[in-house]
């Protein structure tokens, strides 16, 4: 990317978008475009193309989505699934009526079976049943990679998705009820060191395994993939599998390589916070997928690799949380 490029990130506000805005900034990007939920209504069709036909940018990062921990995705499937397919259906149409060079769609490791081999290749997409509490979510998403897809193959156009595995850092979603584990462990150590609770619940049994990735991190590898050179990117753009046989969609995984149990993980948080009291794991709440580690091979070929200490990144995300 030309550093005078006109880059669009959608959903700049969120822990994903926020991250972006930050890299790119830090790389002397000058032609920066954003918009508030309340500037443009990206479920909005009509106002999507409008934004798109009037700022014409070179480059989008689409990292704006309904997004939330278990409870959330319990409690509201309908606007998963409905805000989702909206945001991300607009803004890819819209990129390629006005000739945008190159998209990142930005996923989740949700999209892959919920008992999936581990770890998670790309190709393991569509292979099995999806975990049921987000599979609305999950189902958006992989929509979203299908459309990509498809418009490659139509149009040859330069749509690339990429997935993350669980992410936390600066900007992240803190609501007691809607917020994904870290930010919510976080919440709930906290409040127990504030308030000298003698016990601290965990939802679920504290067995399933996760992976975790600093948003920071996330962002460089974001960025890095788009400015691999043509003959490099054009290779993560899928395969046509009606030529082809081959079932390869655009799609690279983005994370460490390791995981570990939500109780080693929710030790690590409390000592982190400060928090002196006992853990009690919940068993009779949802411990959703009980594995979810991405193979993170494909990236690391292409010469990127994570380089934030968990521990460290943990007491960063702390430090935000304070303010």
């Amino acid at each position: 990317m030309d550093q005078n490029a006109k880059v669009y990130i959608a959903g700049h506000r969120g822990l994903v978008g926020s991250a972006l805005l930050r890299n790119l900034r830090g790389k002397n990007c000058n032609n920066l475009l954003t918009r508030t939920h309340a500037e443009l209504d990206l479920t909005n069709q009509a106002d999507v193309e409008a934004f798109f036909a009037q700022e014409k940018p070179d480059y989008v990062f689409l990292a704006a989505a309904r997004v939330g921990g278990i409870h959330a995705n319990n409690e509201y499937p309908a606007e998963f699934i409905r805000d989702n397919l909206a945001i991300q259906t607009n803004i890819i149409h819209a990129a390629w009526k006005n000739q945008v060079k190159r998209l990142l769609f930005l996923g989740s490791s949700c999209i892959y079976p919920r008992l999936c081999p581990q770890p998670m290749k790309e190709e393991y997409l569509l292979s099995g049943p999806l975990e049921p509490t987000n599979r609305p979510y999950a189902l958006a998403k992989i929509a979203g990679i299908e459309m990509c897809w498809s418009y490659n193959r139509q149009y040859g156009t330069q749509y690339l998705a990429v997935m993350p595995t669980n992410l936390y850092g600066p900007g992240d979603n803190y609501h007691p009820d809607n917020s994904h584990v870290i930010p919510a462990l976080i919440r709930k150590f906290h409040d127990g060191k504030t308030n000298h609770a003698p016990t601290v619940t965990v939802w679920g049994s504290g067995t399933p395994k996760r992976e975790f990735l600093y948003s920071e991190d996330m962002a460089d590898a974001c960025v890095y993939l788009m400015n691999l050179t043509d003959e490099q990117f054009n290779t993560l753009l899928g395969s046509d599998e009606t030529r082809t046989g081959i079932f390869m969609p655009p799609l690279v995984n983005i994370g460490v390589g390791e995981d570990l149990s939500i109780k080693e993980l929710a030790e690590t948080v409390k000592a982190v916070v400060g928090y002196q009291g006992e853990i009690v794991f919940d068993a009779s709440k949802p411990d959703g997928t009980p594995r979810k580690l991405l193979d993170v091979s494909r990236l690391h070929s292409l010469g990127w690799e994570a380089r934030t200490d968990f521990r460290q990144g943990l007491a960063q995300a702390y430090r935000d949380f304070l303010g």
